[in-house]
């Protein structure tokens, strides 16, 4: 039996991936695996149980990576689960930045109990004209799941669109609309773009890529959407862009005391993956996730850990190695089988950072000789699948 601690209330269709063998709860003592969403674990005490944490989503922010790793605990997230939501309403930050549609139904609503309300709105909607996007320039940092679906849609709205993404994968690029121009850089996406739109995670690298030089390289009246990270942005240089016409209109799914009430902003409350079906698609995911890695020792879309999985062998004990990543480990966990006669029938190994992952096949084993290989310098965690 496998004990779950959720720490945010994870959607039923997530939930019933876990068969009988899970037992789940949110005030579990001692477990296994924990779900969540957007609970923050940066100040709770990780139990010594715990073996795996799976995020419904794909930001990772709320959770302490590094930590995890050092004890030996698996992070997963849930890439692409919810890529159509946010592609969905940046698509509709699209249209509210260029026509005003917020502003005009503000105006509109502020019209009631007034008379002549139908002459009013003739007379003035003048005010709230913005331009189509049809055959403007879309330029997009950051071609990944949700990246990839928002400029094909552009594509297919009728708009030039360049990409940029110097770690664009295979997969994403035989997703990717042909249509789609690829820039040679950031800059050039800057210089092109009548609008700019963000999908990257946030890393020391990509913090306040919007920021006052990198403003001065766009067009005046370039329009940001920021669906991704509010701290993607220079508040404080942003609004300075604003002020000074350089950039029309800033959507941004993250409120913060700076942006709210911003003349030029518009501000919506982290929507971008609240619909039923990216709660549903994300935490059945993460489920799997969880399940393939306590059962099987599978590792797919870890963050902290790299992706290693292979097939379970019938008849075959699995041995699970979280170890750093260092010369003469796999020798000696190797060479502690060879010393009790026991053959590898298969194996496999990933690293990814300062971490690696080590999955051997091979007839049970005894305690001793796990005991021994739980002992090797800068091995993490040791568990046996039977």
């Amino acid at each position: 039996m496998y004990n779950i601690l959720t720490l945010n209330k994870i959607s039923d269709v997530g939930l019933a991936q876990l068969t009988s063998d899970y037992k789940v709860s949110d005030d579990c003592k001692n477990p296994d695996g924990i779900l969540l969403r957007s609970f923050k674990m940066h100040d709770m005490e990780l139990p010594e149980s715990l073996k795996a944490v799976a995020r419904c989503g794909a930001g990772v922010n709320n959770i302490p990576l590094d930590k995890c790793a050092e004890k030996g605990i698996v992070v997963f997230n849930t890439p692409g689960a919810n890529a159509n939501a946010v592609k969905e309403l940046v698509l509709t930050g699209l249209l509210i930045s260029s026509r005003k549609i917020v502003d005009g139904c503000n105006w509109a609503q502020s019209l009631k109990g007034t008379e002549g309300v139908a002459a009013a709105v003739e007379k003035g909607k003048s005010q709230f004209v913005g331009p189509e996007i049809y055959g403007k320039t879309l330029g997009i940092i950051g071609l990944g799941a949700i990246g990839v679906l928002v400029a094909n849609a552009a594509v297919a709205l009728g708009m030039k669109v360049y990409g940029f993404d110097p770690y664009l994968s295979v997969n994403a690029a035989w997703n990717l609309d042909r249509h789609v121009v690829k820039a040679a850089s950031m800059d050039e996406i800057f210089a092109v773009s009548d609008y700019i739109t963000v999908h990257v995670p946030l890393t020391p690298d990509t913090k306040e890529t919007f920021n006052a030089a990198n403003l001065a390289k766009c067009k005046d009246g370039v329009r940001i959407l920021n669906f991704s990270r509010g701290e993607l942005a220079n508040n404080k240089d942003m609004i300075a862009a604003i002020q000074s016409g350089k950039v029309a209109r800033y959507v941004v799914d993250f409120p913060g005391e700076e942006t709210v009430g911003v003349d030029g902003i518009i501000t919506l409350p982290h929507l971008g993956a609240s619909t039923p079906e990216a709660e549903d698609n994300c935490a059945a995911m993460a489920a799997n996730e969880l399940m393939d890695y306590l059962e099987n020792g599978n590792i797919t879309n870890s963050v902290n850990y790299p992706n290693c999985s292979s097939p379970r062998l019938e008849g075959k004990s699995r041995i699970c190695i979280l170890h750093k990543d260092l010369p003469a480990i796999i020798g000696a966990a190797t060479s502690a089988l060879g010393a009790k006669g026991l053959n590898i029938s298969h194996m496999t190994n990933n690293a990814k950072g300062d971490y690696a992952y080590t999955i051997l096949d091979t007839a049970p084993v005894d305690d001793e000789t796990i005991e021994k290989i739980k002992k090797i310098e800068n091995v993490i965690s040791v568990r046996v699948l039977k």
